[in-house]
Order: structure tokens, then sequence, then C-alpha cells
């Protein structure tokens, strides 16, 4: 079978580690780097323009480079015009605006030549013709264009992991009121902050081991913590209020045998928009025979499993839920990306080893980004970033519908055997 190919959207000069999309502006915002070690890798974050071309494929730009220097983001969070970046073991909180901003466009004579001052302007044949006769002359010819301006402003950092040996910070979120900021690292806390003002409102051991994954559901009532102590714990502030048991849809499995990697909650289109909660489980430990990992969708209101299902051997590095609740996305340490649906933990879409190494994040396109379609004729639509410095993007496209002849066709072949049915029983 021939392996399918994914063509790169964008590729940067290091590695990257996180990806996310801002609708309000329509960026694609992405980050990593080579960190504080002295091998000439920059460390930045990069801001994309995404256009689509045609009805499913799609193009990329670099727009600005915003440069971090000795610190490479592993982890981002981004809302309302905010990017708060996991850096080490501090959250770096950078204000970004993007302008549209009128550029004059000049064309000077230099001997036998004719400059441009925008060079991304690409004059087209008659644009040439008019700016040879103007260099003739020794006209200066001014013209203007709009173009895409982003400028970035350094808020404030707090501390997020006071680990002694190696703090880092491992997630970070907004809740989806965008009125806290939440972060958890390897020392195993919790951090909160209000936000904007940043004053600290929670601060809490809640794993014994390092903290894999963090979010809050959409009511910003309910916090799920992800740990590599085995544990997934659900919180109300900094009170716990339960751990979450997935052993019990899979009674045959040893307990302790697999740890919780990741969670997501969302609303899903396909079941009356309940809140559901999703977690991924990898084995804790390989071996030969390459044991399954595990997508489990759980009640989002009381907790309680309601189905699990194998995702494959290849060991899960990343999750990620589509705004509609109608998709999940998943990427393995190995490089492949596959896409599931929700409702019912069935794969959609799988490209083996798409990346040469992890998949470090994944992001859903949004349905409409500055208020345009950016899914074309696609179902849904994945940006997926790994170590490799390549960005990807994933589709399902709609499948095409019946035709009305075939549709009156099945019509008539049932209908004819439904006859033959009849008068001739004993054939059936």
């Amino acid at each position: 079978m021939k392996k399918r190919k994914v063509l790169d959207l964008y590729r940067a000069p290091f590695p990257l580690y996180t990806i996310k999309v801002d609708a309000a502006t329509g960026l694609v915002i992405t980050a990593g780097g080579g960190g504080a070690s002295k091998t000439g890798i920059q460390n930045a974050v990069h801001f994309l323009d995404l256009q689509m071309i045609g009805k499913n494929q799609y193009s990329t730009s670099l727009l600005h480079s915003h440069d971090t220097e000795k610190r490479a983001t592993m982890n981002m969070a981004v809302g309302d015009g905010v990017i708060a970046a996991g850096q080490d073991g501090t959250c770096s909180l950078m204000k970004f605006k993007l302008c549209q901003q009128k550029e004059e466009k000049a064309a000077h004579k230099h001997g036998n030549t004719i400059e441009l001052s925008n060079a991304r302007r690409r004059p087209g044949k008659a644009d040439k013709d008019n700016l040879d006769k103007h260099a003739a002359t020794g006209e200066i010819l001014d013209t203007r264009d709009e173009t895409a301006h982003i400028t970035v402003t350094n808020l404030a950092e707090v501390l997020s992991d006071l680990n002694p040996r190696d703090p880092l910070q491992k997630v970070v979120r907004f809740s989806p009121d965008m009125n806290l900021l939440l972060t958890g690292g390897t020392d195993g806390y919790i951090r909160i902050w209000e936000f904007p003002s940043l004053k600290k409102k929670f601060d809490f051991k809640a794993h014994e081991e390092e903290i894999e994954d963090l979010d809050m559901s959409t009511e910003s009532k309910q916090l799920v913590t992800v740990g590599r102590d085995f544990t997934c714990n659900v919180w109300s502030g900094n009170q716990l209020v339960t751990g979450l048991n997935w052993y019990e849809t899979r009674p045959q499995i040893a307990e302790k045998s697999y740890r919780y990697m990741a969670c997501r909650f969302g609303y899903s289109e396909d079941e009356k928009d309940e809140l559901r909660l999703y977690t991924v489980q990898i084995p804790h430990k390989r071996d030969k025979k390459h044991p399954p990992c595990y997508i489990t969708k759980w009640d989002g209101k009381i907790l309680l499993p309601m189905l699990t299902s194998p995702c494959g051997t290849e060991v899960i590095s990343s999750l990620a839920i589509s705004d509609s609740g109608r998709f999940l996305g998943l990427g393995t340490v190995t490089g492949s990306v596959a896409i599931y649906i929700a409702f019912s933990l069935q794969k959609l879409y799988y490209v083996h080893e798409s990346h040469g190494i992890v998949v470090t994040d994944l992001v859903f396109l949004p349905n409409f980004l500055k208020g345009q379609n950016i899914k074309g004729n696609n179902k849904t639509a994945m940006l997926s970033v790994a170590v490799d410095s390549r960005c990807q993007v994933h589709t399902v496209t709609k499948g095409r519908p019946i035709p009305v002849w075939l549709f009156f066709c099945g019509l008539m072949f049932v209908g004819v055997l439904l006859i033959f049915q009849y008068l001739f029983p004993v054939l059936f």
C-alpha cells in the first residue's frame, strides 16, 4: 500500500513545539527553538498568515518573527491578543497586535535597474512596462498598498515551576472566560493567577510527579489535571473533587500498567451539545508486544467513563479537539497523525510517520478566520508541528453526494428484486 504523503505547509529554522490559531486576527502562531545551548539555533515565535487556495488547499507565509532570546517556547496559550508562553520555569506574557498598514511604494532609477521600496510586491508584465517608461524619464512612481504589520510587546513574567533541579513549565491554559491563567510543571504544582491582574489565586500540589496536562470545563467550574503519577484528578478551586478511573471500562488491564497522558473538555454537536471529557492513556512501560494506547470518553458532568477505544500501538504524544467537539486529533512520538470521530472514537484519518519525529502539538482550524470560511470543502482541517521543524495541514474532505440517477437505479434494483421474490419464492 502506498504511503500517504502530506506536504509541508511551513518549515521553520528551528524545532517547533507548539502551535495555536487566533480566530480574531486569522493568525497561525507557532514557536520553539534550540533552547539555551549555544548551537546557533534561534528561539522565536513565528506569526503566519494562512490562506486558502481553491476549495481545499492551503498556503502560508511568515509575517513576523519575535525573538525570545535564550529561551525556547515549549507550550503556549493564546487569547484576547495575549500569548502566555512556557519558557523554562517561567510563563512569559506577550501582547501582539495585527495592523493593516498602508505602505508607499516607489520606483527609483538606479542606472539600468529599478528598485521597489516594497519588496513583497511582484509586478506583472504591464507593471514592468510602466516602470520601464518611468525609469526612462527619471520619474519616481509612488503607489500605496496595505500590508500586515505585527507588533509584539512583553507584558510580564510569572514563575510557574519551582523545581530546584530543572524547572520546566509543562502546560499553560487560559480559562474559557479569560479570567484565569493556569500552569502546571515538573514540580507537580498547579498555579492559577487572576487575569489580567496576575494576582495569584491558587498554588497547590496536584500530583506527586510532574504534570503532563490540564484543562478547564467550558463553564470554568471544573479543572482536570493529568500527572505522571498514574492519576487524573478533578478539582474545584484547589479542592480535590475526585480521581478518575478509566480501568472501569477495561477491567482486564492491570493497574499502573498505563498512565494518563492528556485531557480535553469539549461540547459534542453530535450528542445534543452535551459536555464531554476525553483522556488518553499510554503504556507505562514499553515491551516487545507494543500494547495499544487508549482514548476514553467521559460524561463531562458526572465524570463517569462512557466509552474506551484503542488508538494504535504508537505512543501518543499530543491531543487536540475541534471547536465543534466532533473531532479529536492525535499525534505520536513516531511522527504519525490521526483524526478520530469524537462520538464513536472511530479513526477517520491516519498518516503513518507524517513527521520525521515526535509530534509536539496539534490544533484544529476553526470554522471561520476573520469572518471567512477557512475549511472550504473539508469536513475538518488540523495543523500539526513537530521537532522536525515542519508544520503540516491534515484535511478530511467532504464525501461526494450520491447522484440522483444512482439513487433511482438503486430503488429500481430493489423493486425488481422484491418482484422476483414474490413471483418465484422457491428461488429465495
